[in-house]
């Protein structure tokens, strides 16, 4: 008996001592940790953020970011079973506990123990996640989950259990951007809370664990796994009965994305935008109500944006049929299910085979049938429905290839058929240059199961498609203030987010030439008129090795007059050009063109277009040469305003050029507002000339495509690199200057000269951009001088000289007459045989 007695007393002093420093501990981690805690208080006047809005112009909306896309909801508007599905997926005793549940801690210990300090998942109620959710950083550490601790404790002699669940449920993350349950009923449903079923709830309740392993977009086999759980846990705790039971497992999967579409797509732009609200305002950005109006016109830019993705669908077809995205895609959910991994799920899985067993009962309830295919096709619509779409491009999956026509089915189960015109130029791809032969029957293509593209033609019916190997970007300036009016960086951002316009640093080739031979006409040291040798150029280039440049064409011309050069893009003459003038000398001209001096090459290739530079860059110094001559620089935020547009908080207030002022003078008022006055980086009249002599590259060069606009407002040239891994055309008239560039990311060869890739889509975009406006061309200095010259030595000739072409002048630069000659017979006659010289006779 007094060993029992002693016994049932050590183990009591064994309780209070173990009591004892638990509570020692959690006091002395209170103490410890409770000076560096914030204050809970401020969750009972939390605000919810507003996103980052961002606007054409005009006002129309390009974009919305936020680490929020919030419907917020009051807990008396939450549904009971969506509070119900909530605690049995993620705090089954939130109504019992006061913020901390003994089991799950203990089960973190574990974790910590066996992990070595690191926390995985376990132990966090509610009250903690929203404790770390609102107050704290999410890096799974001991301290952290010490904090947590603490925080939620407070949380619940401060807040009731209604106020901590409404802030739990408003800021939870449920993937695509959705934080909290009302903006994932929208999100997936677009329905709100209370039209959602059992089932729905039960699946918006599965996602905070694991937004993406367990969402009914991106993996409907596993989101139905999780799902059911839940279900089975409801019914576990009480909360349903089993008739409700048995009718939510078996339901289908219903989610679908809806979006807020923007009404400009222009998402290159809107990336532009947010980088820089993330630079002005940090991450406050994203909360603080900021709206970002751009220089965007709305009318342009979806102008660029079809013109850039039609080019390059032309582009790629030119090239050839790379095969389907995927194959072999199971057509029903119970097939998919079948293959899919289990890993992540054994917490599920382990809980009872019943919930394995009622997933794939829904799965079976799933299927969904498409009139004109047999069979359950409910795998296909989730896999369409959660592949994005590029551009003009849509997903589709291949029904069946019999003969020359292939059927397909698109979102929503639509069905198409794709006749042979539309397969046959499916060709396979070998390389750059090179295809297959034609295929024979539409199964050579792609066989049923395979996803594929398809685009749609003007008249309704479809053509098969593929997302192009080759990238672009098209840039649109407002010459005479540098306003971005309309950018495209890319096919499609949701394939590629990288933007070639601005991050891009491109070979630029020959559309770089006509600033060497404007800095020639500048310095007076050549005319339009001037005669260089298109000969072979041999010399050191740096290295042991000799530097051989030769003409795209491969041939030489001999004496050429600079007009003809540039039009034909003369490589040889342009090198001459550039030594004539001095590598040193251009090269500060140069500088008023807003290149970077340091990213241009100091050699004679600079005359070839080897310098690195973006599509943006040579837009803006084209848009120099279209506004004659002002050093203007791209710009494309106008202001930025918060909460409403009348609270402005900065304004744009650009250099702008202007013909009309005075020598000196610094500021001009556009529309009420003073700007100041860009300064002129290069002579008038010699940019006057050269654009007279860019027309030539439309009206007989290598721009002749051009000619199809019917406009003689419009002046450009083309450009192709070494190895025609760049093709390029820029061009303007006196109201818009546009830049398009082709090429690969990789930088692979396309195989194609700038005036087949990339001056297409130019023609496309300035024909339908201009479509109505009259034609705009500049006023032609006072001071310029027209004369006749001999168009083989490009000298003046004297009045009453018959022949010779006409061709303008700066008065201060005009070339030397061309000595007089006369015919054989006045020789004979004057005694003056053989010298062909007019001095002669006289």
């Amino acid at each position: 008996m007094t060993f029992l007695r002693t016994l049932i007393l050590s183990a009591a002093w064994l309780l209070v001592s173990l009591t004892t420093a638990t509570v020692l501990g959690v006091v002395g981690a209170a103490l410890y940790f409770a000076p560096g805690l914030p204050d809970v208080r401020q969750l009972q006047d939390f605000e919810l953020h507003t996103p980052l809005r961002i606007f054409t112009r005009d006002g129309k909306l390009i974009g919305e970011f936020g680490d929020e896309r919030r419907m917020p909801v009051e807990f008396d508007e939450i549904p009971p079973e969506m509070i119900q599905a909530l605690l049995a997926a993620e705090d089954g005793a939130f109504f019992e506990h006061r913020g901390v549940d003994p089991r799950g801690l203990a089960r973190a210990a574990l974790e910590l123990v066996s992990s070595g300090g690191d926390i995985q998942s376990g132990g966090s109620t509610i009250t903690m996640q929203v404790a770390r959710n609102y107050l704290l950083t999410l890096d799974r550490t001991f301290t952290r989950k010490i904090r947590e601790i603490l925080l939620a404790l407070q949380m619940e002699q401060i807040l009731s259990k209604e106020e901590i669940l409404e802030l739990y449920v408003n800021k939870i993350f449920l993937g695509h951007r959705a934080y909290g349950i009302a903006a994932a009923s929208e999100t997936y449903y677009d329905r709100p809370l209370v039209e959602l079923t059992l089932a729905e709830k039960a699946m918006i309740a599965g996602l905070p664990k694991a937004p993406s392993t367990f969402n009914p977009l991106a993996n409907p086999e596993r989101s139905l796994i999780r799902r059911n759980w839940i279900l089975f846990r409801m019914r576990e705790l009480g909360h349903i009965d089993q008739v409700a039971y048995d009718e939510a497992v078996q339901a289908p999967i219903t989610a679908r994305r809806h979006i807020t579409r923007p009404e400009v797509d222009a998402e290159y732009v809107a990336e532009m935008a947010r980088q820089f609200a993330i630079e002005r305002f940090g991450d406050e950005a994203y909360t603080g109500g900021y709206r970002i109006h751009t220089t965007l016109d709305s009318e342009l830019q979806p102008y660029a944006r079809r013109a850039l993705a039609d080019g390059l669908i032309a582009y790629d077809t030119r090239h050839g049929w790379r095969g389907p995205e995927e194959r072999d895609i199971p057509p029903s959910l119970v097939e998919a299910q079948d293959r899919t991994e289990r890993q992540g799920l054994e917490e599920e899985l382990a809980e009872s085979p019943e919930v394995m067993q009622t997933a794939r009962r829904a799965a079976e309830r799933s299927q969904t049938r498409v009139e004109g295919i047999d069979g359950d096709v409910s795998n296909w619509l989730q896999v369409l429905e959660r592949t994005p779409g590029f551009g003009p491009l849509q997903p589709a999956i291949v029904v069946s290839s019999e003969g020359r026509e292939m059927r397909v089915m698109s979102r929503g189960g639509e069905l198409h058929t794709l006749d042979w015109e539309g397969l046959s130029w499916a060709r396979p791809y070998l390389s750059p240059r090179s295809r297959g032969p034609e295929p024979g029957s539409a199964a050579e293509i792609a066989e049923p199961g395979d996803l594929v593209r398809i685009l749609a033609r003007e008249d309704g019916s479809h053509r098969l498609s593929q997302r192009p190997d080759a990238e672009g970007s098209l840039v649109v300036m407002e010459p005479d203030t540098g306003a971005i009016l309309a950018l495209q960086g890319g096919f499609s951002f949701s394939a590629s987010k990288f933007n070639r316009a601005v991050q891009a640093q491109r070979q630029s080739g020959s559309i770089f030439k006509p600033f060497v031979y404007l800095a020639a006409l500048d310095s007076g040291l050549m005319t339009a008129a001037s005669v260089v040798n298109d000969a072979p150029v041999v010399m050191e280039d740096g290295s042991n090795e000799l530097w051989r440049p030769v003409n795209s064409s491969r041939d030489f011309l001999g004496p050429t007059r600079l007009r003809v050069a540039l039009a034909r893009s003369r490589n040889l003459v342009t090198i001459r050009v550039l030594q004539q003038v001095g590598l040193d000398a251009t090269l500060d001209f140069l500088k008023g063109f807003g290149f970077a001096e340091g990213r241009l090459p100091n050699g004679l290739s600079l005359a070839l277009g080897s310098a690195d530079l973006t599509p943006l860059e040579m837009t803006n110094a084209y848009a120099v040469l279209a506004n004659g001559g002002f050093q203007v620089s791209p710009w494309f935020i106008e202001r930025i305003t918060r909460g409403d547009d009348s609270n402005v908080l900065d304004e744009a207030l650009p250099t702008v050029a202007c013909r009309d002022c005075r020598d000196g003078q610094t500021e001009v008022e556009i529309d009420g507002r003073r700007h100041p006055v860009a300064p002129r980086v290069a002579d008038p009249t010699a940019v006057y000339i050269l654009r007279d002599m860019l027309r030539d590259v439309i009206e007989s060069g290598t721009g002749r495509a051009a000619l199809a606009l019917e406009r003689s407002d419009l002046v450009g040239k083309t450009g192709t690199t070494n190895g025609y891994r760049d093709a390029w055309f820029a061009g303007y008239n006196s109201d818009l200057v546009a830049t398009v560039w082709v090429g690969k990311d990789d930088n692979e060869t396309i195989a194609e000269y700038g005036g087949n890739a990339a001056l297409p889509i130019w023609i496309d975009f300035m024909g339908t951009a201009l479509e109505g406006r009259p034609e705009a061309f500049p006023e032609p200095p006072a001071e310029l001088v027209t004369a006749r010259v001999d168009p083989q030595s490009g000298r003046l000739l004297h009045d009453g000289e018959s022949g010779g072409i006409s061709e303008i002048f700066h008065p201060d630069f005009m070339p030397d007459y061309q000595s007089r000659r006369v015919d054989r017979e006045v020789e004979q006659r004057s005694g003056s045989q053989g010298t062909g010289a007019y001095e002669a006779i006289f």
